[in-house]
């Protein structure tokens, strides 16, 4: 059914998801929410802010009617929450799990893949952020809530999840391995866990509370350190 066109000018932000259909007439069926218009040209509500329809704001769930002319902004940053921020993120982002969990962020991880249902339903049941690549998972309507990951760059994606949600920061309190909290160690009580000369070699140790995953302050200390500093230096 044709219902006429409307006109839907989306934030900068967003034209990433709609390409080159921006600025082109949208034809209706006079019985489509605007929240469902929105996703059919291909950006995800996660992603959406404030809906202006002829220079007043409406609710996704409004039916547009021709000559509607449409204003999409993007999400607010920080965007505010309204309970203690708890992630989950897909199978693709592992590195940016690491790198949250580095900075004492509650970032839960499902690996091997589990499949979009089961995320969708563990956000659900966790109450967890869906943070995703897949604009196909963010639009499943069961999760609790979510939000895209707009860059392939590791720096780039933790930069973004902390701008938009500004997440209070703990750095070297969680497992990055599991997502499980820290505790200082003494040497003897980890040593059997250690590889050789280890021991003799540091002498500050901590260890996770669930999986008994044993760190110090290694090799690849100086590279860990240098994120940290750096998600301080601008988010903290």
């Amino acid at each position: 059914m044709n219902a006429g066109e409307i006109a839907v000018e989306f934030a900068p932000e967003l034209r990433v998801f709609v390409g080159q259909r921006a600025g082109t007439p949208v034809r209706i069926d006079g019985t489509s929410t605007l929240g469902h218009v929105v996703e059919s040209l291909g950006v995800p509500l996660t992603e959406v802010g404030t809906l202006l329809v002829n220079g007043k704001s409406v609710a996704a769930g409004y039916i547009p009617t021709a000559g509607d002319k449409v204003t999409v902004s993007a999400v607010a940053r920080p965007q505010p929450s309204p309970e203690p921020l708890r992630f989950l993120l897909d199978i693709h982002l592992g590195t940016l799990t690491r790198r949250l969990r580095l900075l004492g962020i509650d970032a839960a991880y499902e690996n091997p893949d589990i499949g979009d249902a089961a995320l969708a339903a563990r956000s659900a049941a966790e109450r967890r952020v869906l943070l995703s690549r897949d604009r196909g998972l963010l639009r499943r309507r069961e999760i609790y809530s979510g939000a895209y990951v707009y860059s392939h760059q590791p720096a780039e994606q933790l930069d973004d999840v902390l701008s938009r949600f500004a997440p209070r920061l703990a750095p070297w309190t969680r497992c990055t391995a599991c997502n499980g909290q820290l505790r200082a160690a003494a040497r003897e009580a980890v040593r059997d866990r250690l590889p050789d000369n280890t021991g003799q070699s540091y002498d500050s140790f901590a260890q996770c509370l669930d999986c008994g995953q044993t760190y110090w302050k290694g090799a690849h200390h100086a590279r860990l350190d240098a994120i940290v500093a750096a998600a301080l230096a601008k988010f903290a």
